[in-house]
């Protein structure tokens, strides 16, 4: 009995002594895995900065909810990696000969993460969500192309009466009061996402939690620990679940771009923002990715404030902008300068680059800027410019503009101009007040098609905010609107860019970018340049 006890005693003592030497030949070595990953699984490591705001496709209209839900959810479209929209959840779209009925099929495999059948009454009860006035949703606009749609949501109409409805279980008819062109980009934006109706129904807070949130993307949200932590896991539910290569995706909140590039060097992420006051020191890395935004830095004139009543003095301000020297030596996050409103990285189904094609409508001219000046004063009878004061939401990088902006316009136009800066929240609403006289702003696409941007600026329209009108402008843009020929449609929106250009409204700086690093063993990363990241083609070695 003796022999047997010291028996165990001398196995037990071996048994640790193997473990200690097989713990010593493995110390130092990464283990980046998390506690629920599987040896050999491929594990893409992600920031989203911040928590999102809601996976309620309704209401998450922002890029921080954006780049997780459009990888968890699928509308009948989804931007292929050429920015194009392309069947998804739909496997066939009829367009009607008028360009007004859009009838959808849904492929018949299209199922939710709980294996319920995706059908045309989800979507039919999705978009009705969206426009409900109580959901308030900030992307119910974009639905206003839809018969019914804008009356309903302010209040004028019933939910019955949008022109959406489902012929069956497997076919979606949408009717519009204009022939739109755009449509199918518009509704790739993730507002327009289905809702399992029999889920929401019972649980109407399905998407507050990983346990409760169902959906019919490429993948599914297994856990979230809020303001921390999500995880998603590839979805056998999913149509085309043999495209997606990932087995999970973790996504980290550190809500601090230095912190994040830490991580990075440190293997903890697999893609990274990069720092700005690291940009120019990594311009050269192998690992940086310069992409394209849909989106543009620039300044607003309020057109009946003198001097700026005067279309010559705006040109000349504008034409006093060196656009290149402030992406070179003010911003250095490696922008394109801005020569025209809408930016790079919208294409037609051609493939061609709308911005490419328009060419550039304003390029920095300092003997024009001062020639313009001079005419415009003496159109006036003035002797003396009006005083100018530049207005601009508080923060670095802004008064880093705002002062930039302010020695070019005495270098170049022989002006001294006064800077004025205000906390956001007051900014944004003396703006819309059209309280400024030239002040800062910004605009980010909401869709990957030009009349997103341009028509902000039709006579009437909110986001106006310069108090220009001019009725041929009005006209183009309601022209393109109707047009169902690409070609014939991106032509009269290039016209409409021209005019605005041409009577300076605003000056554009630059276009935004999306500036981030990534590892050598990840590929097939898409991010659109409207804000949707795709993981549904990624991989990793």
């Amino acid at each position: 009995m003796k022999k047997k006890w010291l028996s165990l005693v001398f196995l037990s003592l071996l048994m640790l002594l193997l473990a200690a030497c097989t713990a010593n030949k493995d110390a130092g070595k990464e283990n980046t895995t998390s506690d629920d990953t599987k040896k050999g699984e491929k594990v893409l490591h992600l920031n989203n900065a911040v928590e999102p705001n809601s996976f309620d496709p309704s209401v998450a209209f922002d890029a921080v909810s954006w780049a997780p839900l459009n990888n968890l959810m699928e509308g009948l479209v989804r931007l292929n990696d050429k920015n194009v929209p392309e069947p998804a959840t739909a496997e066939k779209i009829d367009v009607s000969e008028d360009g007004l009925t859009y009838t959808f099929t849904l492929r018949d495999n299209a199922k939710w993460s709980n294996g319920d059948k995706v059908t045309a009454g989800d979507f039919v009860y999705g978009w009705r969500h969206m426009l409900d006035p109580k959901t308030a949703s900030p992307a119910a606009f974009l639905a206003y192309v839809i018969d019914g749609a804008e009356n309903y949501n302010t209040g004028k109409g019933k939910p019955e009466d949008i022109a959406i409805k489902e012929k069956d279980d497997q076919t979606f008819v949408v009717t519009l009061n204009a022939p739109t062109e755009a449509f199918l980009n518009i509704i790739s934006n993730p507002s327009f996402f289905p809702i399992n109706e029999k889920v929401a129904a019972e649980n109407p807070k399905w998407f507050a939690e990983a346990d409760s949130f169902v959906g019919n993307g490429p993948f599914n949200l297994k856990t979230w620990q809020h303001d921390s932590k999500m995880v998603f896991e590839k979805n056998d539910q999913y149509w085309d679940k043999d495209t997606v290569k990932l087995d999970k995706i973790e996504w980290a909140m550190v809500n601090d771009t230095n912190t994040e590039y830490q991580m990075y060097q440190n293997d903890e992420l697999d893609i990274a923002t990069v720092p700005s006051e690291l940009a120019q020191d990594l311009k050269d890395n192998s690992e940086l990715k310069n992409e394209d935004q849909a989106g543009v830095a620039f300044y607003r004139f309020n057109v009946d404030k003198k001097p700026f009543t005067n279309e010559k003095i705006r040109k000349a301000f504008a034409l006093a902008v060196d656009q290149q020297n402030i992406v070179d030596y003010v911003t250095k996050q490696g922008q394109k300068a801005a020569h025209g409103f809408v930016s790079y990285g919208l294409t037609n189904a051609k493939g061609e680059d709308f911005r490419e094609v328009a060419g550039d409508l304003i390029i920095f001219n300092k003997s024009e800027a001062k020639k313009l000046l001079a005419e415009g004063l003496k159109e006036e009878g003035w002797t003396k410019l009006p005083a100018v004061t530049l207005t601009y939401s508080t923060s670095p990088d802004n008064q880093k503009i705002a002062v930039a902006l302010q020695s070019q316009f005495k270098e170049n136009l022989g002006v001294n101009i006064k800077l004025k800066n205000v906390e956001s929240g007051v900014f944004m609403t003396e703006q819309k007040e059209l309280k400024h006289q030239l002040s800062r702003s910004s605009f980010l696409f909401d869709y990957a098609d030009p009349v997103n941007a341009i028509e902000s600026f039709v006579t009437d329209s909110s986001m106006n905010r310069t108090n220009w009108s001019n009725k041929e402008f009005d006209q183009l843009i309601a022209d393109s609107k109707k047009e169902t020929d690409n070609d014939k449609r991106w032509k009269l929106l290039q016209d409409a860019e021209k005019i605005l250009i041409d009577e300076a409204p605003v000056i554009p700086l630059y276009f935004y970018n999306q500036l981030t690093l990534e590892k050598p063993s990840v590929s097939g990363i898409v991010r659109h340049p409207v804000g949707y990241l795709e993981l549904k083609w990624a991989d990793k070695k």
